[in-house]
């Protein structure tokens, strides 16, 4: 069984019963609706025809989709009181998790081979640590580094300059393996239509795993690498993974570029697809909104921008001046930046943080140029998410063009094999 975090900090829980549960006592839960405000496990009677509802469920937690949703699940359901509130916990078979995160994540109506490639490589993410526990967790969620690491200001760098360091690691959960959002991997339980081949995938890859020198491995993935795919050491510890290397997402051919040209410019690429049908059969419903995925654009103002950061990361620079790319990924994702501002300056790493400092929510990647209009700092930017491991949509439009899953998951996982 899985355990999975559905909801934490609530006082008190709505739960809407599909089917007979029974709690540790044996006694029955009919259908209806039920308000728990305290510890209880309920198990249902037949686990395919039982069901149960949860109203407000968070979704894409400070990313630019967030909202709230009622959600269906599967399984058993445990609520466990905390001192900071009720903590919900679904626990489900892997198959059925699979199942579901690969109709979550996209949409049930993918090409099959993409959805063969997202259940191998779900099942690899959800198992890894459990195998190989150090390094390389696969989440945006809690700091590896719990708080911001400041170095010392050099002459050139100006006497109050200060530089956040931090990245994102998968937070140990002490309640259950794995929480439900983008923050590990997207599980909506039943809530999204199910399609045979979602449970085809998932029953013709079981078991199976992506494997490096047989070892599982942390198969990471993203919605859009924006034409070329990151390695590992932009987004989190500074350590190579073979497998996680910078591929071209795209057939393989001789290629040189420049990545602020290539940033600006709009080149072919797998994931480069304007297929609006495509797109309407591999997105679920909230990402279909997002549409400049590929090549994206905002600006602001010098003091839109401070008042921004200030209230993200805290530090007042003044109106901002200049954004300075320090450091660069083979995707073009910054890693580390320099923000100039009237008072102060500030560095700033690795990407998430980047995104998360210039952005209410978080920009679609960090991969991107910065130009000044009439006053204003305007970024372009190149895909959605960190870039690392599989591309989402450039996998989708492998798939749809034949290629099988193994093809598309050696693709972008260099030397791996697909095995039990």
């Amino acid at each position: 069984m899985i355990a999975v975090g559905l909801m934490e900090g609530r006082s008190a829980v709505d739960v809407e019963l599909a089917g007979v549960f029974r709690d540790a006592s044996g006694m029955a839960y009919k259908p209806a609706r039920y308000r728990f405000t305290s510890e209880v496990t309920l198990t249902p009677s037949d686990l395919a025809s039982s069901s149960f509802a949860l109203e407000d469920v968070t979704i894409g937690i400070g990313f630019h989709w967030e909202r709230k949703e009622r959600q269906v699940f599967r399984g058993a359901l445990r609520i466990i009181k905390r001192d900071a509130g009720l903590t919900v916990v679904n626990d489900v078979p892997l198959e059925e998790y699979v199942t579901s995160v690969i109709s979550s994540e996209m949409s049930a109506s993918c090409p099959i081979e993409l959805l063969k490639a997202h259940a191998v490589i779900s099942r690899s993410w959800l198992l890894f640590p459990k195998e190989q526990p150090s390094p390389g967790a696969p989440a945006e969620r809690e700091p590896v580094r719990a708080k911001p690491q400041e170095r010392a200001a050099g002459p050139e760098q100006g006497s109050h300059a200060r530089e956040i360091l931090r990245w994102y690691g998968r937070e140990a959960h002490p309640d259950f393996d794995v929480c439900a959002d983008d923050h590990c991997q997207r599980y909506q339980g039943i809530t999204k239509a199910f399609s045979p081949e979602a449970a085809n995938a998932v029953a013709a890859t079981t078991g199976e795993f992506l494997r490096y020198n047989s070892m599982i491995c942390d198969a990471r993935f993203s919605k859009c690498c924006g034409g070329i795919t990151e390695r590992y050491s932009t987004a989190w510890e500074d350590q190579e993974i073979r497998y996680l290397e910078s591929v071209y997402d795209g057939p393989e051919q001789a290629r040189s570029y420049i990545l602020e040209t290539w940033i600006r410019s709009d080149p072919p690429a797998y994931c480069n697809t304007r297929d609006s049908d495509l797109l309407s059969r591999i997105l679920p419903g909230f990402d279909r909104e997002t549409r400049d995925f590929y090549r994206w654009r905002v600006e602001y103002s010098p003091d839109e921008l401070a008042d921004l950061v200030k209230s993200r990361v805290g530090v007042d620079l003044g109106p901002i001046r200049d954004i300075e790319a320090l450091a660069r990924g083979p995707s073009g994702r910054i890693y580390r930046l320099k923000l100039s501002g009237e008072r102060d300056y500030l560095f700033i790493g690795k990407e998430l943080e980047i995104r998360r400092a210039l952005s209410r929510t978080h920009l679609y990647s960090s991969a991107f140029v910065v130009d000044k209009e009439l006053g204003r700092l305007v970024l372009r930017g190149a895909g959605w998410g960190h870039g690392v491991g599989l591309c989402q949509i450039g996998a989708a439009v492998m798939a749809n063009e034949g290629r099988t899953y193994k093809e598309i998951l050696q693709h972008y996982y260099r030397g791996t094999t697909v095995s039990a």
